[in-house]
C-alpha cells in the first residue's frame, strides 16, 4: 500500500514549470516508487537489463532513455551522467515541459554535470518518511499553522509513548517497515548499513574503500550525533578506536558519506548581532536518518532505554529530520544557533518570506524550563539587535501534551506535528 509522501504535493507544480525534476536522497527512501505515481513511463538503469559494458556506452543507451511517453522517469541516472546533459539538451530542443523526472541515490562527481541545468532541471531532495508520513504522528498541529499564529492546542495530545519513540528511531522512516512486525521492521536500517559499508560507498565513484574504516568513520559520527564535534575530534575518536586513517582520507569519506545522502549536516544561522558573543559556525553532525546511528552502534529499542542522555541525541535526530521535512514543504530551512555563552537553540526555520521560529528539542517534560529559558533569552538578544521578533518559539518534546506556556513558549509533542 502506498502511504502519500509530503513531496507528493510539490512535484505537480514543479512539473508544470520545469523541463525535467532530478528527485534526489538516500536508497530505500521511496523516491523510485513516488516517482512512478507521477511518471508515465520508465527506465530503470541499474536493472539487470543493462551491463556496465552497456552503461559505458552512452550513446547507446541515451536514446533509449530519453524515448518514451513523458513524463519519462530515468531511475538512478547517476550511474550514467551523460544522462544529465542529455535530459537538457532535449529540453531545450523540444521545449519540453514536465518531461523527464530523474531519480538518483548519489551525487555523481563533478565532471558528471557537463551543465548546471538551471532553469530546465529543479532538484528536489526526499528523505526516509517524517512520523507524520509514517502515521506515528496524528498530526494534530501543523507547522504552518504556527507560523500562522493558530495555536489552539485544546485536545492535542500524541500517544507515542518514550517506549515507542525509541522504537520509531530505531526503525527509522524507511517506507517498507511500515507494514512489518517490530523485529522485522528493525532489520532494514541494520542491512542498510550493512550494505553501505561493505560496497555503496565504493560503487559511488568506482573507488575501492575499506569497510573497517567506513564503519569507523560512521561509528564515531553516531557517537558524536546532534553536537558539534569537530573533524578533528571525529578523526581523534576513529584513531583512538584502533582504525588508522589520514585525516585526508576521512575528509574522502565524508564527502562520500554525503553524496550518499547518509549523513547530513545542519548549518549554523549566523546573525549579525551586537554582543560580547562569538558564534559557533561549524556545522552539527547528523544522519539523514537517527536509524543509521542506531545501527553504526549496534543498538536497539530497549538498548536506548538504558542510555537516556543518548537516547536524547538521537530524539533530537529524529526530531531534525522530521523538521528538514516539514519545512522543505513549507519552502523553508533549517538552522541552528549556539554562540560562545552557550546560548542555544537547536533548530531555527526559516521561511522565505523572512519569517522564523526558534525551536528546542527535548526528550522529558524535565527539560522543557531550561529550553524556554534558552528561547526566550535568544528572543530578547535578537529584538535587542533590531531583528524582527520569531513568529513562535516551541519546545519540541517526546511527552504527550501540548500547550502554551504564560511566557508565549509552545510545548508541542513531536507525535502531533506535521508540516
Amino acid at each position: 500500500m502506498y502511504l502519500p509522501r509530503l513531496i507528493d504535493t510539490i512535484i505537480p507544480d514543479y512539473l508544470e514549470a520545469f523541463g525535467a525534476i532530478s528527485i534526489r536522497g538516500p536508497k530505500w527512501c521511496g523516491k523510485t516508487t513516488t516517482a512512478s505515481m507521477f511518471s508515465k513511463s520508465m527506465i530503470q538503469l541499474q536493472s539487470s537489463s543493462y551491463t556496465m559494458d552497456d552503461l559505458k556506452n552512452p550513446e547507446l543507451i541515451i536514446p533509449v532513455a530519453l524515448s518514451g511517453e513523458h513524463p519519462r522517469l530515468i531511475d538512478e541516472w547517476q550511474t550514467l551522467p551523460d544522462i544529465w546533459d542529455a535530459v537538457r539538451t532535449k529540453i531545450d530542443t523540444d521545449r519540453l515541459k514536465g518531461g523527464y523526472i530523474l531519480t538518483g541515490s548519489a551525487v555523481p562527481a563533478d565532471d558528471g554535470y557537463f551543465h548546471s541545468g538551471i532553469g530546465r532541471i529543479a532538484r528536489l531532495t526526499m528523505y526516509p518518511m517524517s512520523l507524520f508520513e509514517s502515521q506515528d504522528s496524528n498530526g494534530q498541529i501543523s507547522l504552518m499553522d504556527l507560523f500562522n499564529g493558530k495555536t489552539d492546542f485544546s485536545g492535542n495530545v500524541s500517544t507515542l509513548s518514550i517506549a515507542q519513540l525509541a522504537y520509531v528511531i530505531c526503525r527509522g522512516g524507511w517506507p517498507n517497515t511500515t507494514e512489518l512486525k517490530e523485529h522485522l521492521a528493525l532489520l532494514t536500517a541494520q542491512e542498510y548499513y550493512a550494505g553501505l559499508c561493505e560496497s555503496d560507498v565504493s560503487r559511488v565513484d568506482g573507488v575501492k574503500r575499506n569497510p573497517e574504516r567506513v564503519d569507523a568513520v560512521l561509528r564515531s559520527y553516531a557517537r558524536n550525533i546532534s553536537t558539534l564535534a569537530t573533524k578533528e575530534l571525529i578523526y581523534q575518536d576513529v584513531l583512538a578506536n584502533d582504525v588508522t586513517l589520514s585525516l585526508s582520507t576521512l575528509n574522502n569519506y565524508i564527502d562520500v558519506l554525503t553524496r550518499l545522502y547518509v549523513i547530513e549536516d545542519i548549518p549554523a544561522w549566523n546573525p549579525n548581532v551586537r554582543s560580547k558573543t562569538s558564534m559557533r559556525s561549524g556545522n552539527k553532525r547528523g544522519f539523514v536518518d537517527p536509524s543509521l546511528a542506531v545501527a553504526a552502534l549496534g543498538l536497539n529499542p530497549d538498548s536506548l532505554m538504558a542510555q537516556l542522555r543518548y537516547f536524547g541525541f538521537l530524539f533530537e535526530s529524529l526530531c531534525i529530520r522530521d523538521l528538514r521535512i516539514y519545512a522543505m514543504c513549507n519552502d523553508g530551512r533549517i538552522s541552528y544557533y549556539h554562540d560562545r555563552n552557550n546560548l542555544e537553540c537547536d533548530v531555527v526555520i526559516h521561511l522565505r518570506d523572512g519569517r522564523y521560529g526558534l525551536i528546542e528539542i527535548k526528550l522529558g517534560s524535565g527539560q522543557i524550563e531550561d529550553g524556554a529559558r534558552n528561547l526566550t533569552r535568544l528572543r530578547t538578544l535578537l529584538i535587542d539587535n533590531g531583528f524582527e521578533p520569531p513568529t513562535f518559539m516551541m519546545v519540541l518534546t517526546g511527552g504527550q501534551f501540548a500547550y502554551e506556556r504564560e511566557d508565549g513558549v509552545l510545548v508541542v509533542p513531536i507525535g502531533c506535528l506535521r508540516n
